[in-house]
C-alpha cells in the first residue's frame, strides 16, 4: 500500500509537470484543488531556477574555454549542448562556429604570453586545416570568409592586411558578445516534462522496432516470390519430363513391335528435354543420328555451371533517414544520396538483386509518389542546385528504364507535370534534360501518361526542338524522335499532328535524311502513323513526300527499304485506317510501342525500340 502512494504521488507529480508545460493553467488549478480535497500528494516539481542554474553553469563554463583558449574543453561542451540539426541547417551558427575555429586557431599568437608552446600551435593549425576541409567546406564560397582558408598557409597573419582585423580586441569582443546571443537564445529551453520524455523514448523504441519488422517482412515476401518462381519452374520441367517419358515408353513399345524410332522423332525429343536457351542452337546444329550424341548432350545439359555465382542481397537501408536527409540536408548531401542511390539500382546484379533494390524503394515509397504533397525527391527537380537537379532527373531515369519502376512513377502525375516543366525551363541539352527527356519517353509506353503528353503539347515541343536537329546530341535526337513516334501511335497524337500537319511533316522528311542512322526507323514509325489520316495524306502528297521517299530506297537495304515501301503504300491509300483510342481500355506495358512494328514488320527482337539502355 506504501509504494502504492509513493508510486501515486510520483505519477500526479508528472502529470502536473506536462499541464504546466502545455499551458492547461485552468486545469492545473482544478487538479491542484481535487488532489486537496481527495488527500492527494503532489511532490513539487523541479523548479525552472535549477534549470536555470545549469544553463548558466554550461555558459559560465564554455567562457572560461574560451578565453583560456581551451580548444577541447569548449568544442567538447558545444557538441553536448547545441543540437547537431540546428548545426546543421542554421547558416547563423555555421557562421559563429566558423569564427570560433579561427579565434581558437590564431589564439597562441594573440597571447604571446601564455603558456602555449610550438607544438601547440601546430596542433592547432592542424586541426583548423581539417575543419576547413570538412564541416567548414560548406562556407567556400562565401565571399566573407574566403580570405580565412589561406590562414593556415601564411607564415606570420599577424602582419598580413586580410588578417589584421583578427588580432585586434574588438574583434574578440564582438565574437563573444554573439556567442552570449546565441548561447542565451538556444539554451534557454523550457524543461522537458518528465512524462513527455518517457513516451518519447518508448514510442521510438517502438517504432523502431515496427520499422525493422516492415523491413524483413518486405524481404521475406521477395525471396518467398524468388522461391515461388523457382518452384513453378521446377514444376513445369517435372510436367513436361513426364510427358516425354510417356512418350518414350510408347516408343520403346512401338520398337518391340517392330517399328523404328527415326532420327527426326528423337532430335525432337531431345529439343523439348533442353532449357530453353539451348534449344535453338542445338536443334540446328547437332547430329542427332550419330550415336550417343543425344545422351551424351542431355547429361551435358544438367551439368552445374562452375561459373555460377550466389548473387547476395543487398542490406536493407533506414528509408525514413533518407528522405529527411533529402529534404533537411545541404545540396552536396542530396546529390551524394541521390547518386548512391542510382547506383544501387543500376550497379547491382540483373535479376533478383536488381528486383529487389527496386522493390525496396517501391514499398518505402522512395520518390514519395503516394503521397499528396510530394516534400522530397520529386521537388528535387526544382532544386537551384544544377547538380542536384541532375542526379534527381538521373534517378528518375533509371526507375522509368524498368518496367515495375514505369508503373510506380505512373502513378503520379505531378511527376509528370514537374519532368514536363523541367523540359521546357532547362538548358539546352544539358544532362538533366536529357535524363528527364529519356525518362518521358520510358513513361510514354504508360497509356495514361502518353494521353496527358499528349494533351499537354509535348508533340510540338519536340517538333520545335528537331527542326534544328543538327544541333542536338545524339541521346537528345535519338530520345526526342523515338518518343515523338510513341505518340503518335495513338489517335489522339496522330490529330494533334493535323493541327499543324505541314510542319511537323516538313520535320519528319527532312529527318529522314540525317547522317544519325540510328533514327531512320523511329522516323518511319512517325509517319507511317500520321499518315492513316487522310488530311495529312493530301499534305503529304501536295509537298511531293512520295518522290521523297523514293529517294531513301536504295539497294542493299533490305529492311528499310521495305519501310520505306509500307509508308509510300500508306501515303496513297484511300482510307482512312484510325483505331478506337478510349481512355477506358487498359494496355500492358510495352505494348503501346509494339502496334506499329507488327503492322510494318520490324524486328520485335530489336531491344532499342524500347529505349531500355539505362543512361548514366
Amino acid at each position: 500500500m506504501g509504494d502504492n502512494l509513493t508510486y501515486e504521488a510520483e505519477l500526479n507529480g508528472l502529470i502536473k509537470e506536462y499541464l504546466r508545460f502545455a499551458a492547461f493553467e485552468e486545469t492545473v488549478n482544478i487538479f491542484d484543488k481535487e488532489c486537496k480535497n481527495k488527500g492527494k500528494t503532489i511532490p513539487k516539481a523541479p523548479v525552472s531556477a535549477g534549470q536555470n542554474f545549469k544553463t548558466l553553469h554550461i555558459q559560465k563554463d564554455l567562457f572560461e574555454a574560451f578565453d583560456d583558449g581551451n580548444r577541447k574543453a569548449f568544442f567538447k561542451l558545444w557538441e553536448q549542448h547545441i543540437s547537431p540539426h540546428v548545426r546543421e541547417n542554421d547558416q547563423v551558427l555555421q557562421k559563429l562556429e566558423f569564427n570560433l575555429h579561427v579565434h581558437f586557431a590564431i589564439y597562441p599568437l594573440k597571447n604571446a604570453g601564455g603558456k602555449l608552446g610550438k607544438d601547440d600551435v601546430e596542433e592547432r593549425t592542424s586541426h583548423f586545416k581539417t575543419y576547413l576541409e570538412t564541416r567548414g567546406a560548406a562556407l567556400s564560397q562565401t565571399t566573407e570568409f574566403l580570405p580565412y582558408y589561406a590562414l593556415p598557409f601564411v607564415p606570420n597573419p599577424t602582419i598580413h592586411p586580410s588578417f589584421k582585423e583578427l588580432f585586434q580586441d574588438s574583434w574578440t569582443l564582438d565574437l563573444k558578445l554573439k556567442m552570449q546571443k546565441f548561447l542565451s537564445a538556444s539554451l534557454k529551453m523550457p524543461r522537458v516534462p518528465r512524462l513527455l520524455s518517457i513516451f518519447k523514448e518508448n514510442g521510438q523504441e517502438y517504432k523502431e522496432l515496427v520499422h525493422q519488422l516492415q523491413q524483413r517482412l518486405t524481404e521475406t515476401e521477395q525471396k518467398a516470390a524468388t522461391y515461388m518462381r523457382r518452384y513453378s519452374k521446377i514444376q513445369e520441367d517435372y510436367h513436361n519430363l513426364i510427358g516425354v517419358t510417356a512418350e518414350l515408353v510408347d516408343s520403346l513399345e512401338a520398337t518391340v513391335n517392330g517399328k523404328m524410332v527415326t532420327p527426326e522423332y528423337l532430335q525432337s525429343v531431345c529439343v523439348r528435354l533442353f532449357s530453353k536457351q539451348m534449344r535453338q542452337s542445338m536443334a540446328q546444329s547437332i547430329d542427332f543420328t550419330r550415336p550417343g550424341t543425344a545422351s551424351s548432350m542431355l547429361r551435358a545439359s544438367i551439368v552445374p555451371s562452375t561459373n555460377s555465382i550466389d548473387v547476395p542481397l543487398l542490406a536493407s537501408l533506414d528509408y525514413e533517414k533518407l528522405k529527411d536527409d533529402l529534404v533537411c540536408g545541404n545540396d552536396r548531401l542530396k546529390a551524394l544520396l541521390l547518386q548512391a542511390l542510382r547506383w544501387r539500382l543500376t550497379q547491382s546484379q540483373p535479376g533478383e538483386q536488381r528486383d529487389t533494390v527496386l522493390q525496396a524503394y517501391v514499398t518505402n515509397d522512395l520518390l514519395e509518389c503516394h503521397r499528396k504533397k510530394q516534400r522530397s525527391l520529386i521537388n528535387l527537380l526544382n532544386s537551384k542546385s544544377e547538380i542536384v537537379r541532375q542526379y534527381a532527373a538521373r534517378l528518375i531515369n533509371g526507375f522509368a528504364s524498368l518496367s515495375h519502376g514505369r508503373t510506380y512513377l505512373a502513378q503520379n502525375m505531378v511527376l509528370l507535370k514537374i519532368l514536363e516543366e523541367t523540359l521546357e525551363t532547362e538548358e539546352e541539352d544539358s544532362i538533366t534534360r536529357e535524363n528527364v527527356l529519356g525518362a518521358l519517353q520510358k513513361l510514354s509506353l504508360r497509356r495514361k501518361l502518353q494521353s496527358a503528353m499528349i494533351k499537354d503539347d509535348i508533340i510540338f515541343w519536340l517538333i520545335r526542338v528537331l527542326e534544328d536537329s543538327d544541333s542536338l546530341s545524339d541521346y537528345t535526337l535519338e530520345y526526342s524522335v523515338a518518343l515523338l513516334m510513341n505518340l503518335c501511335l495513338r489517335t489522339q497524337g496522330k490529330r494533334k499532328c493535323v493541327e499543324d500537319g505541314k510542319r511537323v511533316l516538313k520535320v519528319l522528311s527532312d529527318l529522314l535524311g540525317h547522317d544519325n542512322y540510328e533514327i531512320r526507323p523511329y522516323v518511319n514509325g512517325a509517319l507511317y502513323s500520321i499518315l492513316a489520316i487522310p488530311s495529312l495524306r493530301e499534305e503529304a502528297r501536295a509537298m511531293g513526300m512520295e518522290e521523297i521517299l523514293q529517294c531513301f530506297i536504295k539497294e542493299g537495304n533490305t529492311e528499310m527499304n521495305r519501310q520505306l515501301e509500307f509508308i509510300i503504300k500508306q501515303l496513297n491509300s484511300a482510307e482512312e485506317r484510325l483505331e478506337s483510342d478510349s481512355d477506358d481500355e487498359e494496355e500492358d506495358d510495352d505494348e503501346v510501342g509494339a502496334v506499329f512494328l507488327l503492322e510494318i514488320g520490324y524486328n520485335l527482337n530489336n531491344s532499342d525500340l524500347m529505349f531500355q539502355n539505362i543512361y548514366f
